[in-house]
């Protein structure tokens, strides 16, 4: 089962900025620009693994070092600080003498301090099998500059996150997502590989209510799904469905192709402390979980890819409602989730556009079959610009097995459609994201249409959200696009009325024509002057 650390309040040795609000900006953004500073001509998708391994290098080290000192002050009473299973029992990592960070420290300024990183790496993994084979260790390459190296080490030496109260804030999460978000947007379309920005995984978590069971993510890129759902649980420790407890029950699955990001994944739940089965392996021709059925599955698979093998799977068991195309895995992604859906669970996914009206290569019966199965819970039409890895403009899917399985209403027969296109805000001059009331307003919308105790009752909103019939939804060929549905917002009424509106419009327009007639002379009789005259 998943556990995590979380917790309180806490002040770090990096100066927050003004601002400082510990979401976008303050010590993450100043520790970027320093360690940012520090890469030179080095590609970002390579510097990524450099910053971000030492990162969690210092993070298990510092939570070491805590243990070891409060064991050293306990040795008369039979404490021993150099016994693995003191810190083993206390879910905190073994570090040899060899990868202490201060024993790193020392020595950062030498010209073998690339190999002593790789020893330390390596000394960690052997001592911590759970982490055998995930840790980088090429940090004695030639290529790897080593006074820059030092000077990074030197930089995140000045994060103090020894203290209980640090872990418990997580700061070097935090600090780690936000680079993870800086490195995805600084790799552009290949950053999409790795990050899916944090607006829209709390978006889709928010949504599904992950409190316990088993979550699969099948494409789950740096565990950012994983993190949330465990955020989600803490922050509503309180609320409905969780009796008030703070324990996290829930198990997590997720398979990644791409080895570098897998060993991301790992690392970015061993931070936090969260366990779960990552495993690495291609989805569709290796499924490592083949007999799971998930409670809950959240997903952002890559869009439209061409290249995934489907030719080779034409008879697969998991194309239930049609053959997907072998030039596009969208539809295999989602009959891939459908398969692996527990017959109560839900999923809540990100997809391009055009898999909500696409008719080509079959797709539009795919879409039809898995309609009138009545698995389409709620469609959401996202804003352009969320994404660090493609302008192509995307949405949410959230399907549910079991539509009427009592713990909400009935929903058999209908769909709801959100439209949010024209929420957000501009983040920087590229990317857009939703704000927390945006999330909470999205969220909230679609707890009430499904009935959930205590979130109100549901009302269509024109221009925001309808809820739809399947026979409207067959009216439109089986297109789930929101625009459709949910129609243009009301303008609000200004109170004027409507005679004496045209009569203040009509009289507005002769005067702009009458003034553009003079504008006119004045421009012919200037021309005249020119010699240009008719």
């Amino acid at each position: 089962m998943a556990r995590a650390k979380k917790g309180a309040e806490s002040k770090n040795s990096i100066r927050q900025s003004k601002n400082g609000n510990g979401a976008n900006v303050g010590y993450e953004a100043e520790l970027w620009q320093m360690a940012d500073a520090l890469r030179g001509g080095m590609d970002a998708a390579e510097y990524k693994h450099v910053v971000l391994g030492l990162i969690f290098l210092k993070y298990i080290s510092d939570a070491f070092e805590e243990q070891h000192a409060k064991l050293l002050a306990e040795k008369a009473s039979g404490a021993d600080p150099e016994d693995p299973d003191e810190y083993r029992a206390q879910n905190i990592f073994w570090v040899p003498r060899e990868a202490r960070w201060q024993h790193i420290k020392a020595q950062a300024r030498q010209s073998a301090i690339g190999q002593l990183v790789d020893d330390a790496m390596a000394g960690i993994e052997r001592d911590n099998p759970v982490l055998k084979g995930v840790l980088p260790k090429d940090y004695a390459r030639p290529a790897l500059d080593k006074q820059r190296l030092g000077q990074l080490i030197d930089l995140i030496s000045n994060i103090k996150v020894g203290d209980k109260a640090s872990r418990f804030k997580d700061v070097l999460g935090r600090v780690y997502e936000y680079f993870l978000s800086q490195f995805a947007s600084a790799e552009g379309k290949k950053g999409g590989e790795f990050y899916t920005p944090r607006c829209v995984v709390k978006l889709l978590v928010d949504m599904i209510e992950p409190y316990k069971g088993r979550v699969y993510d099948p494409c789950c890129g740096s565990s950012g799904m994983f993190v949330q759902s465990v955020e989600f649980i803490h922050a509503h420790a309180s609320g409905n469905g969780n009796g008030g407890k703070t324990n996290i029950d829930i198990s997590i699955y997720g398979q990644e192709s791409n080895y570098t990001t897998w060993r991301l994944a790992e690392m970015n739940l061993a931070i936090r402390g969260i366990e779960g089965q990552i495993a690495h392996g291609d989805t569709f021709h290796n499924d490592r979980f083949p007999d799971l059925k998930a409670n809950f599955v959240l997903a952002n698979p890559p869009f439209n890819v061409s290249d995934w093998g489907g030719e080779r799977l034409r008879d697969d068991k998991r194309w239930q409602y049609g053959v997907p195309p072998a030039g596009n895995a969208n539809f295999a992604w989602v009959q891939h989730m459908i398969y692996h859906l527990a017959p109560t669970g839900t999923a809540g996914f990100v997809l391009a556009n055009g898999s909500m009206s696409s008719n080509q290569s079959g797709e539009g019966e795919i879409r039809k079959n898995i309609i009138e199965a009545d698995l389409v819970d709620c469609m959401v039409a996202l804003p352009g610009q969320l994404f660090y890895s493609t302008q192509i403009p995307a949405c949410l899917w959230f399907l549910a097995r079991d539509r009427k399985n009592g713990k909400f209403r009935d929903r058999r027969g209908h769909v709801l459609f959100i439209d949010t296109r024209r929420m957000g805000r501009m983040a920087d001059r590229t990317h857009r994201e939703l704000t927390e009331e945006d999330i909470a307003r999205i969220a909230d919308a679609y707890h009430a249409w499904r009935g959930e105790k205590g979130a109100g009752e549901y009302t269509d909103i024109a221009g925001f959200c309808k809820s739809a019939s399947l026979d409207e939804v067959r009216k439109h060929g089986h297109a789930l696009t929101p625009g459709r549905y949910v129609g243009a917002e009301a303008q609000e009424d200004d109170g004027e009325p409507f005679e004496e509106k045209m009569k203040r419009l009509t009289a507005m327009l002769r005067e702009q024509q009458a003034e553009a007639a003079k504008l006119d002379a004045a421009i012919a009789v200037n021309l005249k002057e020119l010699g240009y005259g008719g």
